[in-house]
């Protein structure tokens, strides 16, 4: 199964510092959103931020589990040794599950985009309406027998028939989207709290192989006896994880009828439907971790490719380091 029994650190190896913030041009970007997607803008940007705080909380977690294992083993104690290395091993793994919530923000983030990038897209409808009326409103004050009058009001018939459209592409793309988004938040959020609560539990056995009798000056603790249970602790964690699934409760969307140019399609359905497979946070793919096989998300982010903007970012921001696999 190829999994450590140990998160105790080879020679050589060194320790991985966690991202920071940089001041980039993509900071500035803000303050150039359109006036209708300045707010998302801003909720997605701190989601990146607190997502770097999460793969940092991770990396830390394995570093003190690292820590404890040897420090432990610099005791002397059998006892304490062998403990604090399989706790070590258990709290790697809870900062395993920061680092795989930390992905699957990313995907919920990538949903978020969606709607930003149509509210980008129909902030100029909106201002080539509002341009129109103001044009209108200038001509009927100074020139109010002037013909372009009549072109204006038959040109602003038609930017409200195009704004019309926009609009209820925008409502239908955000009440679809924010849905789909934070269905897959908290999904996640719930699949973290409850693997690492079965981590914590199966840490706290582990806690009662230690004898904690007292022992007078010149007497020593008996030898640490425990050993084959310490290791199947480790091992009812690891089956724990493996057959843990998800449950909760659907979230009913009517929004899979959408059709081109996110108008409702012909037919609709009057039960619903649940969003779609492609986006929810159980699609899963095996890979190694301090317990052996653990569970990534591999959901895809966006069902549309990243804007010139998204791209910019991703690359400015500092790469962010995986969580390693301590052996």
């Amino acid at each position: 199964m190829n999994r450590s029994l140990s998160v105790r650190s080879k020679k050589g190896s060194g320790e991985k510092s966690a991202p920071k913030h940089r001041f980039t041009m993509a900071s500035l970007r803000g303050a150039q959103q359109p006036e209708l997607s300045k707010k998302l803008f801003k909720i997605i940007k701190s989601e990146n931020h607190a997502i770097s705080a999460y793969e940092a909380a991770a990396r830390e977690r394995v570093g003190i589990a690292q820590q404890l294992s040897e420090w432990g083993e610099a005791t002397e104690d059998e006892t304490m040794s062998e403990i604090s290395d399989k706790l070590g091993v258990l709290l790697a793994e809870i900062g395993e599950q920061e680092d795989l919530y930390a992905q699957a923000l990313e995907d919920y983030r990538g949903v978020l985009k969606q709607i930003r990038n149509t509210e980008t897209s129909v902030q100029p409808s909106r201002d080539h309406k509002s341009k129109i009326s103001d044009e209108i409103a200038k001509l009927k004050y100074k020139e109010p027998q002037s013909t372009k009058i009549v072109q204006l009001e038959q040109e602003l018939v038609r930017a409200e028939a195009q704004s019309l459209v926009a609009e209820a592409q925008l409502s239908n793309i955000t009440r679809q989207k924010f849905k789909e988004a934070y269905d897959h938040h908290f999904a996640a959020t719930i699949e973290r709290a409850e693997k690492q609560i079965i981590l914590a539990k199966h840490a706290r056995r582990l806690l009662n192989l230690v004898d904690d009798t007292p022992i007078v000056p010149g007497d020593v603790h008996p030898a640490f006896a425990e050993a084959e249970a310490a290791r199947q602790v480790l091992n009812d964690a690891e089956e724990d994880l493996r057959q843990y699934q998800l449950d909760v409760e659907p979230i009913p969307s009517n929004a899979g009828n959408l059709g081109v140019g996110a108008m409702p399609g012909a037919a609709t359905g009057a039960t619903g439907t649940s969003v779609p497979e492609s986006t929810t946070y159980q699609t899963t793919t095996n890979t190694e971790s301090p317990m052996g096989e653990r569970q990534v998300d591999t959901a895809g982010s966006a069902a549309y490719p990243l804007d010139e903007a998204d791209r910019v970012e991703r690359q400015e921001q500092v790469p962010r380091q995986e969580v390693s696999n301590v052996a």
